[in-house]
């Protein structure tokens, strides 16, 4: 019996879909516990592009049982199309998927409050998807949300009037936004119906008990540390825990059952919407990282902000997380890269250096100290450790050495097999 932990060391974007599929084969069972359809896991199987909103990236093995977590917001809308492109492709999604009752669900009128808070915040937007995911797990804390659980009751539909009414009083607060809420619920009850045909399940009984036959689980984090609720950089952050801690409370499992913690970090940085971001690059060389790793969001489209990688925000999210292993993806897209920078420690307003994060990234930072290491300029062609070229390997070991743990998986393209395990 163990649990193994799959979370984003930075902002979010690393390519954790990737490395959840290459490990499946060593789980039953993979299981998304926090976040919401707000996360885009983009796979790359057989040269075809996939990318999973809510259903967890294990979808595609046939001896996994994927389950959807309590501590995940669900669209009913979003999830059907996805089950739908699923099945399309001829994925057996519908034996393999399983949902916590206790999961909560978005309404309608959650995504009309995002998007009018946001439009209300002028310069000051923090960046959010507008999929409803903010208010969503408002009303989860604040006790008034609708779980999927729910669903199954004769009193749902008069629960959901009692929400949508309190949403709609709240929105007049708000300069009005253009939307056709009728159409909006209709295709949210026609999605309902077909949810209440899923496997609905008391999660953490369902875990447990596979547990106590000695299954193997690894639980997929979405977003990133810095967009931890408590731990980001907030308030330019997620509503949800992404550490390793919120595996826990988002699946209903005991700390004690957690083996190994994988942090996946990019072998540079990029983050999207607002806040903090001490290596960013904001010009021609930003540019060149964004086109050459194709940086847009997989699921709102929009240019993702990129700079060099940044140790000091490592060495902090492997340290909050009790990260155990590193993978280091996209590394081909610093193939053509004269030079490689690395942020090795921030100079704080004072003048003064350190490896820590400020309380205020956004004031506490004035600048980054960068160390510079040659590039390799060919395209990496390898299958084991060995067979890279030189000026990789020992990038990888500073980093190794830096962070004081160990890369363990190596991807050095987009496909399946494009991955060096160690």
């Amino acid at each position: 019996m163990a649990v193994d932990v799959l979370l984003g060391l930075q902002w979010g974007d690393e390519g954790k879909g990737k490395i959840v599929d290459y490990l499946a084969d060593q789980y039953q069972l993979v299981c998304r516990f926090q976040g919401g359809p707000n996360a885009g896991h983009t796979l790359w199987i057989d040269g075809k592009k996939t990318v999973l909103h809510t259903i967890p990236s294990g979808i595609f093995h046939n001896h996994m049982i994927n389950v959807i977590g309590n501590g995940v917001v669900i669209d009913p809308v979003t999830l059907i199309r996805e089950i739908d492109a699923l099945v399309a492709q001829g994925c057996d999604v519908l034996n393999r998927l399983y949902i916590a009752k206790k999961a909560h669900l978005i309404l309608p009128t959650h995504r009309l409050l995002d998007m009018a808070s946001e439009a209300s915040k002028g310069a000051d937007k923090i960046g959010s998807t507008l999929r409803g995911i903010g208010p969503c797990y408002m009303d989860k804390t604040g006790r008034n949300g609708l779980r999927v659980g729910d669903a199954l009751s004769n009193t749902f539909y008069q629960k959901y009037i009692s929400l949508r009414d309190k949403h709609l009083r709240l929105l007049k607060q708000y300069p009005e936004i253009d939307h056709d809420l009728n159409a909006d619920e209709e295709k949210w009850f026609e999605a309902i119906e077909r949810m209440r045909t899923l496997d609905l399940i008391d999660a953490e009984y369902f875990l447990y008990e596979h547990l106590q036959k000695g299954h193997n689980m690894l639980a997929e984090g979405a977003q990133g540390v810095m967009l931890d609720i408590d731990f980001g950089t907030y308030p330019f952050v997620t509503s949800s825990n992404t550490i390793s801690s919120g595996v826990s409370s988002g699946l209903g499992i005991p700390p004690t059952a957690i083996r190994k913690v994988i942090g996946v970090s990019k072998a540079y940085c990029t983050r999207v919407g607002s806040g903090p971001f001490p290596s960013e690059l904001t010009g021609e060389e930003g540019e060149r990282l964004r086109q050459a790793g194709n940086e847009f969001g997989s699921t709102t489209g929009r240019p993702r902000r990129c700079g060099w990688i940044d140790l000091p925000q490592l060495r902090y999210a492997a340290m909050i997380t009790g990260t155990t292993d590193i993978a280091l993806t996209k590394l081909d897209v610093m193939n053509a890269f004269e030079s490689i920078s690395v942020a090795n420690e921030y100079e704080t307003e004072f003048g003064l250096k350190t490896k820590k994060l400020p309380f205020d990234m956004l004031e506490g930072i004035k600048d980054v100290v960068l160390n510079q290491h040659p590039g390799w300029m060919k395209d990496i062609v390898a299958d084991t450790y060995d067979d890279l070229p030189e000026e990789v390997k020992t990038y990888i070991s500073y980093l190794e050495k830096e962070l004081s743990l160990p890369i363990t998986y190596i991807s050095t393209g987009p496909g399946r097999e494009e991955l060096i395990v160690r």
